[in-house]
């Protein structure tokens, strides 16, 4: 398939808004390639190379493009730069170079998508000394052979910011509607086979080739994460009670959603975001090796931190640092150590047990879980009893832990936050989860500091990042300076003092009130915003959606 047909789909795709029609074209899209290709073109039009919880990124930031660029069209990184501040965009910049060449290409050749995928999975594993000249290169040769559009669309993949305007969901329908007769039954087969993989490039294939039957097919790969069951925010337990009756209420701990699986003595540790934290856990590999009595399992439960002297637990900032820390695993193993309680098994030995009432895996998790030091059940009582379970409430809190999660009973395990089945209660007013998109350079003492943040929402259906206010309170200096550091790498545009940022870093953020405004995207704005904590556990496709936002506006008794 040659590349200059992708990226006619691409075009099609980012010059209409409308789901239905994007579902439309992707569908036809899926219906058009050929089987051995379909995972490939799945994972462009996501603007992906690999799955994302292979966790493997290709590594090129705006400067290292620039440079590619010129290689390629003989432009200076100067020239290039300049036409960066004017355009906003590379893949434009990089149309606009090709399509007015400074230097002849001797050696052009037709772009295929294969050729494409190939090359750019390469620079995704190119290491080592000299790494940087080689991905370079790659990439000069591909935008060498490129026609203009072919390089506005390479760029953009490179960089990560395809711009089409395609979120998970309109790949899960286009999916639906190129491979499914019965739709409805579709939906629940496809969406199943997702939560397992993890991967719509494969779940296209399977739904390609052998439909409905081949996607319910579909068990856990151990070794890969699983998308995970998450709870709903309850206003309060009375009426919990009142609908499902006796309930299964467990401590809410401030730690870290561990995923476990465990293949004979072979471990891997997923965080709730699927990212592969197992070597920074070399303690808990060897915890859940002794403690965790199955052959191949998957387990779930919160590692969080202890501390050493007291035996409390600490705050999740402080695990935040074991999460990240790539380097002195061994000192911080030391300094932090950790405590896994483990709330339930969704696999064990061959057999997915997601169908199983919650009270039948509870009961299998026992039996699994030999308890020690480093791994334990979850704190737990089962009862109807209001005044049973707020002692139990208050007793957490005591602990200095998050809460309590109320579960049903009955509920089997269902991927996904909006299912119910789980509740959770916290002594929290409402916050948002938004990602930042923007900064801007402080005054005075604080010039060195990027200390005002551009936040952004999202729009569910589209995955677009939607503006809605901006944040200059509630950090520490030190937290200036962290968030500083980090906001630096992902710099992708400066105007001034504002710079453009990658959209990576989750925040919590809390607010006096949300007002209707004319001057973000979002059509919302926050009054008052202020920095609550860095979100290591939420990635970018999990920052609250523009519909949530709507709805706590209109729940401060304001009209639609």
């Amino acid at each position: 398939m040659e590349y200059e047909k992708l990226v006619e789909y691409y075009e099609r795709l980012e010059k209409t808004s409308s789901k239905l029609e994007k579902t439309r074209i992707l569908a036809i899209l899926f219906k058009e390639v050929e089987e051995n290709l379909l995972d490939k073109v799945v994972l462009l039009i996501q603007g992906r190379i690999y799955p994302k919880y292979q966790q493997i990124e290709l590594g090129i930031a705006t400067q290292l493009m620039i440079k590619a660029l010129s290689k390629a069209t003989g432009y200076s990184s100067s020239e290039i730069e300049e036409m960066f501040k004017e355009e906003g965009d590379l893949g434009l910049v990089a149309e606009r170079c090709v399509r007015k060449r400074k230097q002849i290409i001797l050696f052009k050749k037709k772009l295929t998508v294969e050729y494409v995928f190939e090359i750019l999975r390469k620079i995704g594993l190119i290491t080592g000394e000299r790494a940087i000249d080689k991905k370079i290169s790659l990439i000069s040769e591909l935008l060498a052979s490129a026609e203009p559009r072919e390089a506005k669309y390479l760029v953009r993949t490179i960089l990560g910011e395809l711009r089409i305007g395609v979120a998970e969901g309109i790949i899960r329908d286009a999916i639906v509607e190129a491979f499914m007769p019965n739709k409805e039954e579709g939906l629940k087969a496809v969406e199943y086979a997702w939560n397992i993989l993890s991967d719509f490039s494969e779940v296209a294939v399977i739904a390609k080739k052998e439909g409905i039957k081949g996607l319910r097919k579909v068990k856990p790969v151990l070794g890969r994460p699983i998308q995970v069951m998450l709870g709903l925010a309850a206003k309060n337990i009375e009426e919990l009670i009142e609908k499902f009756g006796e309930l299964m209420v467990q401590y809410k701990y401030d730690g870290m959603r561990a995923q476990i699986h465990k293949q004979g003595e072979r471990i891997w540790i997923f965080t709730r975001r699927q990212e592969d934290v197992t070597p920074q856990f070399p303690d808990l590999v060897e915890a859940v090796k002794k403690h965790v009595k199955a052959k191949e399992c998957i387990v779930e439960g919160e590692a969080w931190a202890v501390d050493p002297k007291t035996k409390k637990p600490l705050p999740f900032q402080k695990l935040s640092q074991r999460i990240h820390r790539k380097y002195e695993i061994e000192r911080m193993v030391k300094e932090i150590p950790v405590q896994l309680n483990l709330f339930d098994i969704v696999y064990l030995d061959g057999e997915t047990l997601f169908d199983k009432k919650l009270k039948e895996r509870f009961e299998i998790l026992k039996k699994v879980v030999e308890e020690g030091e480093k791994v334990r059940i979850a704190k737990t009582i089962v009862t109807a009893d209001l005044q049973t379970i707020e002692k139990f409430y208050h007793e957490a809190l005591d602990e200095k832990q998050e809460g309590i999660m109320l579960k049903v009973l009955d509920a089997p395990y269902i991927f996904g936050r909006h299912v119910g089945g789980w509740y959770k209660i916290k002594p929290v007013m409402e916050t948002l989860d938004l990602v930042i998109i923007g900064a801007t350079w402080g005054e005075g003492a604080r010039a060195k500091w990027l200390t005002s943040y551009l936040l952004a929402c999202r729009d569910e259906d589209t995955g677009k990042l939607l503006p809605c206010g901006m944040m200059s309170t509630g950090l520490t200096e030190e937290e200036y300076e962290l968030m500083t550091q980090m906001l630096k790498e992902l710099i992708v545009k400066e105007e001034g003092k504002n710079v453009w940022v990658k959209p990576k870093i989750v925040i919590e953020v809390a607010y006096q009130e949300i007002q209707k405004s004319p001057n973000y995207e979002s059509g919302f704005a926050l009054r008052f915003p202020r920095f609550v904590r860095i979100r290591y556990d939420k990635g970018v496709e999990e920052v609250d959606t523009l519909e949530r936002v709507k709805q706590l506006y209109l729940s401060q008794g304001k009209a639609g």
